[in-house]
């Protein structure tokens, strides 16, 4: 009997020890190494976030997140394929392996979070927005609850939707829903007239007055409707992916808190290196600590991102900063010590 015992004990372990690499080979993060390329799910259409240029580059704040995670795992930021989804199409690109994470100004929220919802996972959040409502100046509407009885445009399947329907359901008020499958369809509509309103991200709703014949003649009501924490997101049954994208977003932002920028990266790398004493700044720049290697990525990942993007206040101010041509100011989106909510864990 001890002998069967010891056998099946001892065929488990083999069993048990086998499984492991398997899984381990298995992971998102892997393929990434293995293909030399990140495919990085974006929007493509909404200027200062993700935006498809003239001369066919992307460019906004969540393609310089794509960038910072591809120049971390693969060490080269310009191994990047981006590909354009709608808000329909992003969660289903996920699951099905068409992309290997999300960065496409999506909504932090428990159901897609959960395992018995979307079974994502979100990285940090990487803008603070809320919803809100734009209309032509000259309509003489000035709050939500002129808007009663009007027709607003809106994107289907999304959480604008949802947040629409519960804010005038709170106030009593009745409208009429035009829904629109993505972004550009839903300022169309408002363009030509087919809706009094149209509903978003109030950045969305900057973003898109910027590319207007005349943006002045339309206003952004100071109606807040809802909290829209925007973050990357990937597979929920994915942890090693999931660790990286969550410890690159919080690079960027230590690295602000820390003065480190784009600009003086090799400089604070040369000050580590000679400075026994800088702790702190020796394990955040991989000198010392091993940190990078517990992620499953170089040591210095942090530098190869940095060297990228530069922090995250670099890559704010480069595409929704007071000279950009989408400027919305930071409030929450500053650092915590600033008076905003942004703020890194320690690395160690």
């Amino acid at each position: 009997m001890r002998r069967l015992v010891s056998g099946i004990l001892g065929m488990t372990m083999l069993l048990t020890g086998c499984a492991s690499p398997s899984h381990e080979n298995s992971s998102r993060l892997n393929l990434i190494k293995k293909r030399n390329e990140l495919i990085c799910g974006v929007s493509g259409k909404i200027p200062g976030f993700s935006f498809l240029e003239s001369d066919g580059s992307y460019q906004g704040l969540d393609i310089d997140i794509c960038k910072a995670f591809a120049a971390a795992i693969i060490g080269d930021s310009k191994k990047v394929q981006y590909r354009p989804l709608t808000a329909a199409e992003r969660f289903t690109a996920i699951k099905t392996g068409d992309i290997d994470l999300l960065s496409r100004n999506t909504t932090f929220t428990l159901s897609r979070d959960s395992s018995g919802g979307n079974g994502l996972t979100f990285a940090p959040v990487v803008f603070h927005d809320g919803q809100g409502l734009m209309v032509k100046k000259d309509s003489g509407i000035n709050s939500l609850e002129g808007l009663a009885n009007k027709s607003i445009c809106v994107g289907s399947g999304t959480t604008t939707e949802q947040n629409i329907n519960d804010a005038f359901e709170s106030a009593s008020l009745p409208y009429t829903p035009i829904k629109y499958q993505d972004l550009n369809q839903v300022v169309a509509g408002y363009l030509q007239g087919r809706c009094s309103a149209m509903t978003s991200d109030r950045s969305q709703l900057a973003a898109a007055r910027s590319g207007f014949k005349n943006p002045k003649l339309h206003i952004i009501l100071e109606d807040v409707l809802s909290k829209e924490p925007l973050a990357p997101a990937s597979d929920g049954q994915d942890q090693k992916l999931a660790d990286v994208m969550r410890w690159v977003v919080f690079a960027l932002i230590s690295a602000e808190e820390q003065g480190i920028t784009k600009s003086n990266i090799d400089e604070k790398v040369q000050l580590a290196n000679s400075n026994p004493q800088l702790k702190p700044l020796r394990r955040f720049l991989g000198i010392d600590g091993g940190l990078g290697e517990k992620l499953g990525l170089s040591n210095d990942f942090v530098v190869k991102v940095i060297r990228t993007t530069g922090n995250y206040g670099e890559i704010y101010n480069r595409h929704l900063g007071q000279k950009s041509d989408v400027p919305i100011p930071r409030g929450l989106n500053e650092l915590y010590n600033k008076g905003g909510v942004h703020i890194s864990p320690p690395f160690n």
